[in-house]
């Protein structure tokens, strides 16, 4: 099975496709060579995927707060499962980030959020679905 994704993530300031290769876990941390692009209309993007015999295998809602330090993108990421940091950026940078921290690299998440919701559904006993907040 080849494991390379489309992901459409549609936002308000603008959409993107990205094309992710099969992951691969190098020193404890996911590694994924990505392409991306900007497209103006996330809806009619999906719109074209699905005419040419795609559909969407997962979808999941996620605030994502983005910084940066130095070679570093580190974002914060909030799930309906929970909250999530992502450090991306050279090897020996994410290391030394996620040390101070207070983190090991034993305490990497390789896993996609795919994965994870599909475990988090698993051991809830509830079927895989799409996943979004509640709304308050």
């Amino acid at each position: 099975m080849n494991r390379a994704m489309l992901r459409v993530r549609i936002q308000e300031r603008g959409s993107l496709l990205t094309y992710k290769e099969a992951p691969r876990v190098e020193g404890g941390a996911k590694v994924r060579d990505e392409i991306e692009v900007g497209v103006s209309s996330g809806e009619t993007l999906v719109v074209i995927l699905s005419k040419l015999g795609m559909r969407p295998l997962f979808r999941y809602q996620k605030y994502r707060a983005v910084y940066r330090y130095a070679e570093l993108i580190i974002t914060v990421d909030e799930t309906p499962i929970g909250v999530f940091l992502e450090l991306e950026g050279p090897k020996p940078l994410i290391d030394e980030v996620a040390m101070r921290l207070g983190y090991k690299s034993t305490d990497y998440i390789v896993k996609s959020y795919l994965t994870l919701y599909q475990d988090y559904l698993k051991t809830r006993g509830l079927p895989l679905k799409d996943m979004v907040f509640d709304a308050p």
